[in-house]
């Protein structure tokens, strides 16, 4: 069996967590592979070293010294080093790093080798060879991601390893230059390397125990989601929830690789497995509940709408030559409400305003701002009657109006739009007769 093990910055921030991490690895002989991030925060008020990195490279660029700043970096490693008791030195890669700072070799550069020397470190520390994500992660020249070359050069380097620690978050271009993804991209990297080597599974280790049914900002102690499909996911983290980065997703999906998100600190917590499919009988109806506010709604109403062809074509194409794209489109007889991201809209809405009654003509245009959409997700949804019923008995009870509700023709998941008063309200109300009073 092969696993590829992922671990996120706080599960590295410090010797003993790196000791956490070098325990879990060598509790299961198949953790072959391993993609670590920089080191994340030690306590709270600390700054991540991807962060200390940044600023130490913007002082170059503004041609100010930076040698104390990178010294302080320097300590940061040499403190991991020192608590795992390792005869391990980082000097010559200092050097190197303080000689392109000052060459100004790039942003991407910079902020990448966090996971290049947390690499160095964790390979030393495991007794495995280290394999620079540059060698084996491409980039194209307009810095767009090459996932073919990227998937050869892989699966032939790591053929024939038996450990190897291949850092996160970068790649580069042919010719050497650093190209890194967007923030959260080591969980990307782990996908990569996990649909190189073919693996059973690739576990993504961070600070907690999987995905949750909703926000623990919101509601209290909410419990833990035991399997979730790719789809459920894709449901969820479109409305903000969020514990891996999305585009991880889309590599091992192909492959059918499941994702196990589990906790450093908590090593016997079963997680959330991710998969493409499941016999198994969710526990709840719902898999998930998620949101996200800062929304307006656009409400057009024309007598006689549903027999004007092409009304609806008319109306979409106002924001598409406005670039403001549409999150959903309920609609009735003689009206429709299109739901749009209130920053987005704000900008552009009395050109849009005056766009739609040039084109279409409507008898009334209504505004409304400060709204949330919800989203209620589950598989188990689709065998289970009454749902929606439940969604409005909650929301009543708990004097919440609804001002939007939209079944996706999957069944899959439910939208709901509420005020954006109401928003926190709605998700615990939701919560509490789909997980706590479930019967």
């Amino acid at each position: 069996m092969k696993k590829v093990v992922k671990f996120g910055g706080s599960s590295l921030a410090s010797a003993e967590q790196f000791k956490k991490v070098g325990k879990i690895i060598r509790a299961d002989a198949s953790r072959k592979f391993v993609v670590p991030s920089a080191p994340g925060k030690r306590f709270s008020g600390d700054t991540k070293v991807t962060d200390m990195l940044y600023s130490c490279y913007g002082a170059a660029i503004r041609e100010k010294k930076f040698a104390d700043q990178l010294q302080e970096i320097r300590g940061r490693y040499q403190e991991i080093i020192d608590g795992l008791g390792l005869d391990f030195s980082l000097d010559q890669d200092f050097e190197k790093i303080r000689e392109n700072f000052g060459k100004k070799i790039g942003r991407d550069y910079a902020a990448s080798r966090g996971e290049y020397l947390n690499g160095k470190i964790m390979a030393a520390y495991l007794g495995y060879e280290f394999i620079d994500a540059a060698d084996v992660i491409r980039f194209g020249e307009d810095g767009s991601f090459d996932e073919e070359t990227t998937n050869q050069l892989l699966a032939k380097r790591l053929e024939d390893s038996k450990g190897a620690v291949i850092p996160g978050f970068y790649g580069a271009k042919a010719d050497g230059t650093i190209v890194t993804f967007s923030r959260g991209g080591s969980d990307v990297s782990g996908s990569l390397v996990a649909l190189a080597v073919g693996a059973d599974l690739y576990e993504n280790w961070t600070d907690v125990s999987g995905f949750l049914i909703a926000d623990p900002r919101i509601v209290k102690n909410p419990r833990s989601i035991e399997t979730i499909t790719y789809k459920e996911l894709r449901e969820l983290s479109y409305m903000g929830a969020s514990v891996l980065h999305e585009d991880a997703i889309f590599p091992v999906r192909k492959a059918g690789i499941p994702i196990n998100i589990r906790n450093t600190n908590a090593p016997e917590d079963k997680g959330t497995l991710i998969v493409e499919g499941t016999c198994r009988q969710p526990k709840y109806t719902i898999t998930g509940i998620a949101g996200t506010d800062g929304f307006a709604s656009i409400t057009i109403e024309k007598a006689m709408m549903n027999s004007e062809i092409g009304f609806c074509r008319k109306v979409l194409q106002v924001f598409e030559e406005h670039d403001i794209s549409i999150e959903h489109m309920p609609s009735g007889i003689d009206t429709m409400t299109i739901f749009v991201h209130k920053d987005e809209f704000e900008e552009k809405e009395q050109q849009v305003l005056s766009a739609i009654h040039k084109t279409v003509k409507p008898d009334h245009i209504e505004l409304e701002s400060d709204l949330a959409l919800i989203a209620v997700v589950g598989r188990g949804m689709r065998a289970t009657r009454g749902t929606a019923g439940r969604i409005f008995s909650a929301l009543a009870h708990a004097h919440i109006n609804v001002k939007m509700i939209d079944q996706g023709s999957s069944e899959l998941n439910i939208i709901i739009g509420v005020r954006h008063d109401d928003f926190k309200n709605a998700i615990r109300a939701l919560y509490e007769i789909f997980v706590v009073t479930q019967i």
